[in-house]
């Protein structure tokens, strides 16, 4: 694990994993996955550790993935000998497959808090709702962008979380909520106002280290064994089948290319412009940032 990538800390029971590439909204890469895999690893191997804390450095939790450069970082999806059975492949083989580094925090039996501020789009809100708590920031600004072009649902936690009326219309315009509104609608499960996330996070994590690992290890099984009785597996098998044929759609390939001939803002702005949001929302309706407050 690079230390560089991905920080992990460790006090009181208490594991804190944070991916490091604050100048790059923390966005994933395949050293980033690996870094994450590594250190959820070694939290639920850790006999000292009762809870896991995922946050991202800096002014964002995680930008989703990172397509910047043409993709050159995943060879395997770029465009020219691109093999879509290769991909299947890929993306459902659980030793490739990122969707057994994010679900570590769901099959993991250590209790795991995604602590979400800023941005936490695409497959960084993926990430965080694999947790098994989400509080985030009142501004923070969760959504799946890609819904409009070079994606589709991953690990399903945007449908699992949400009743049929909001998984549906939010997989189908891909806006955004913010982390007050996302608590409101339960697809996560509080949120504080950014000066006080910290605090927040760190006394519930404090509350369930009181609690006997074995107990919370038992809880936190039942409540998954209900949601993969739903069929949660079958639908992280079509999850990413189905984003590798949106990837490499006639729309999904002049994105890449777009971003890679133009940069990645062009690529956005073509996208999120007319629903003006995201990065092409006001600056007042975008998230606070930490660094602007010195935390």
């Amino acid at each position: 694990m690079s230390e560089d990538v991905v920080l992990y800390s460790k006090s009181k029971g208490i594991a804190t994993l944070t991916p490091n590439r604050p100048a790059k909204a923390n966005t994933l890469r395949l050293e980033v996955i690996q870094g994450l895999d590594d250190s959820l690893a070694e939290a639920n191997r850790d006999p000292e550790v009762k809870v896991i804390v995922l946050q991202g450095a800096g002014d964002n939790f995680c930008g989703g993935f990172d397509f910047s450069g043409g993709l050159e970082h995943y060879g395997n999806i770029q465009e020219q000998g691109y093999d879509p059975g290769m991909d299947v492949h890929w993306v459902t083989n659980s030793y490739t497959s990122y969707i057994r580094t994010f679900m570590g925090l769901w099959r993991g039996t250590k209790p795991t808090i995604a602590k979400v501020h800023g941005y936490c789009v695409g497959g960084g809100s993926e990430l965080a709702l694999c947790a098994d708590l989400v509080v985030a920031s009142d501004c923070a600004r969760i959504g799946t962008p890609y819904a409009r072009v070079w994606g589709c649902h991953l690990t399903g936690m945007w449908v699992h979380r949400l009743g049929l009326a909001k998984a549906k219309y939010y997989a189908l315009t891909g806006e955004w909520v913010s982390g007050k509104e996302a608590a409101a609608i339960e697809l996560i499960n509080s949120s504080h106002p950014l000066e006080r996330l910290d605090d927040e996070v760190q006394k519930l994590a404090e509350k369930l280290t009181t609690i006997p690992l074995t107990q919370l290890v038992s809880m936190k099984l039942i409540v998954n064994q209900a949601y993969d009785n739903m069929g949660l597996q079958s639908t992280q098998t079509l999850g990413p089948i189905l984003d590798g044929i949106m990837r490499n759609t006639p729309e999904g390939r002049e994105f890449v290319r777009v971003a890679a001939a133009d940069g990645v803002r062009e690529a956005i702005t073509r996208r999120d412009g007319p629903f003006g949001d995201y990065s092409q929302a006001p600056r007042e309706e975008q998230p606070r940032r930490r660094s602007e407050l010195g935390l």
